[in-house]
């Protein structure tokens, strides 16, 4: 046992700090423990007692929850969790441990690499420590929900169920990247967080103001240029993972020997996905559901894969985001529901066995609902029609059931990357059902619309788009945006979509003023458009600083500055030769009775 001096933190709850674990390599790891409060405490030491010291019938022996992040084990993701306390005070020993590299933890930190088996030796050393009755559950988001993929993996003994939230199981596709794009503004902003933690553990004083001042101005740091060459990525002793990120942009062995991509089959447990439906990661952590679903080892784990998506970003979770109030159904307890899945794999309560596999938030009705099956195909097409003026929401773009049937005139728009069209958010990139109104205005964005729907519509699933476009460049982006306009105007965000040319059209080739079929999806939604509303498609070529703005040329975005920048003309055809369209997953059935409040 260690010698650290034991914490009462009530409740009969005691915290033992900085707790050491040896890695094969020799490294050690530090975790605080927090032991909950039927374990025995009249032995020798101010704590805990040793196997040795107390006799082990009266070992009151408990399942374990571990969690494992690089932000600090003190801090223990408690901006979206109960305090590890709470956890314990449940009969759990809680265990917060510091990454490779990260806090107390000796070695050298670089994002995922050394997770897996770092993870899987923890457990190991965890599941026959004296307080441990041997099973063991992981918790966290974020870094600390891949942290549990990559452990689960491994195949560890005792490892019995994890619960990743915000996170994904894919990273180019579900992390830094989306169809070919990169997620610029969370990518650089992580980024420029992560190393200052590494600076400052090298005592690199002017590396970490550097890094220090440029986090104070988020919004700002997407506009340096090259942005591959922001000073605060650089210098000497600096690691230099975040010009990886940048210098990967395909796919690739760099990426799946980090993330569990290629072994989903070796994952046999069940496991609890959380997403929200402006979180960054959301693509992933649908995605890495639905992966496990089908891939996972055994039919036992496929079978107990189990999703919530909720109306959040991913920092807090709540019935707010911004001005946006989702209502008293959005403050679910996401505390209570974790226990009840631990309690259910852990400690054999039976008490998950009637929750529903998918559990998601309706926005614009403000409920929950519940599914057994995530919708696998869109059954109401929307095609595109207008008379050749489809810019802004001033113009003439429609949405129809109909399919062009004659000639209709092609809608052309010139993207200008030094003038790029914004994300939804603005330049912070922020997430939400931001009003897109005025962004609408510009002659860039061609926006297409249904008339007043007449009864109720409920999108759930994964839009996707089908587009015959052409452009004067031989790169560039397509961003497709469904937009919720409510009746008093305000065109609500709803979900989003990208493609670059040189990833959707790498195997076929791409040219300049042909005519390609650019199909993809958008992200995940589940959103009511009530009756009275419409529903609205906006295509553009930017989403910055969402994603880095595609320099029109044949400089990697990564290295461009505005002097490699290059216009270019797009044009969208709607005929009865190419019907471009947008698919959307609809529920056919809108039974209130089939609405439920999770609890």
């Amino acid at each position: 046992m260690s010698e650290n001096v034991f914490v009462d933190c009530g409740n009969g709850v005691r915290l033992e700090r900085g707790v050491r674990c040896r890695m094969s390599d020799g490294t050690e790891l530090l975790s605080d423990h927090y032991y909950p409060p039927d374990y025995p405490t009249d032995s020798p030491t101010d704590g805990p007692p040793s196997a040795t010291q107390v006799s082990p019938a009266r070992i009151r022996r408990n399942p374990t929850l571990l969690m494992r992040q690089p932000y600090g084990r003190d801090i223990a993701s408690t901006v979206v969790y109960a305090h590890p306390v709470w956890f314990a005070r449940h009969a759990y020993n809680v265990v917060i441990q510091d990454v490779r590299g990260r806090g107390g933890s000796q070695g050298e930190f670089y994002p995922f690499r050394n997770e897996a088996r770092d993870g899987a030796e923890t457990i190991a050393w965890l599941r026959v420590r004296p307080e441990s009755n041997g099973r063991i559950g992981m918790y966290g988001f974020s870094y600390q929900g891949m942290t549990q993929l990559l452990a689960a993996a491994e195949q560890p003994e005792g490892l019995v169920c994890i619960a990743p939230g915000m996170t994904t199981a894919d990273l180019y596709h579900g992390w830094f990247y989306n169809n070919g794009a990169l997620r610029l503004a969370s990518s650089l902003g992580w980024g420029l967080q992560m190393l200052k933690e590494d600076t400052r553990r090298l005592k690199l004083r002017e590396a970490s103001d550097r890094l220090e001042s440029a986090g104070a101005n988020l919004a700002f740091q997407t506009s340096v240029l090259p942005f591959r060459e922001h000073p605060a990525i650089h210098g000497e002793q600096v690691p230099r993972y975040v010009l990886d990120w940048f210098d990967h942009d395909e796919t690739g062995e760099y990426w799946s020997s980090m993330d569990v991509s290629a072994s989903l089959d070796k994952i046999e447990i069940p496991a609890l996905h959380v997403s929200g439906w402006y979180d960054m990661f959301l693509k992933g952590s649908v995605e890495g559901f639905l992966a496990l679903r089908e891939l996972a080892r055994s039919e036992f784990a496929r079978a107990n894969q189990y999703l919530i998506a909720g109306p959040w970003v991913h920092i807090p979770w709540g019935d707010r985001i911004g001005t946006t109030d989702f209502g008293p159904e959005a403050l679910i307890d996401t505390d209570a529901i974790l226990l009840r899945w631990f309690n259910h794999w852990l400690k054999d309560s039976g008490e998950f066995s009637k929750e529903p596999r998918i559990r998601h938030f309706v926005l614009g009705e403000n409920r929950w609902r519940e599914a057994s099956e995530w919708p696998t195909q869109a059954n109401r097409v929307l095609y595109l029609h207008s008379a050749g003026r489809a810019n802004s929401r001033k113009g003439d773009g429609m949405l129809r059931c109909e399919a062009p049937d004659e000639e209709e005139a092609c809608d052309i728009f010139v993207h200008n990357p030094e003038v790029p069209v914004m994300a939804p958010g603005g330049a912070a990139a922020a997430s939400g059902q931001f009003d897109q109104a005025a962004l609408e205005l510009g002659n860039n964005v061609l926006v297409y619309t249904t008339e007043p729907l007449k009864e109720p519509v409920l999108v759930f699933g994964t839009p996707r788009v089908s587009l015959f476009c052409a452009s004067s460049s031989d790169h560039g982006d397509i961003t497709a945006k469904i937009v919720r306009v409510k009746t008093n105007g305000v065109a609500e965000f709803i979900c989003i979509g990208i493609a670059r040319s040189s990833w959707l059209f790498a195997e076929n080739g791409y040219r300049a003023d042909a005519i390609h079929k650019w199909e993809f999806d958008l992200e995940p939604t589940s959103c009511l458009f009530a009756a009275g509303e419409r529903i609205r498609l906006e295509i553009a070529s930017s989403a910055f600083p969402l994603y880095d703005r595609n320099p029109g040329s044949s400089v990697a975005s990564c290295r461009a500055t505005s002097w490699d920048w290059r216009r270019s003309t797009q044009i969208v055809h709607h005929d009865a030769e190419r019907p471009s369209a947008i698919l959307l997953p609809t529920e056919e059935s809108l039974d209130p009775v089939s609405v439920k409040a999770a609890k």
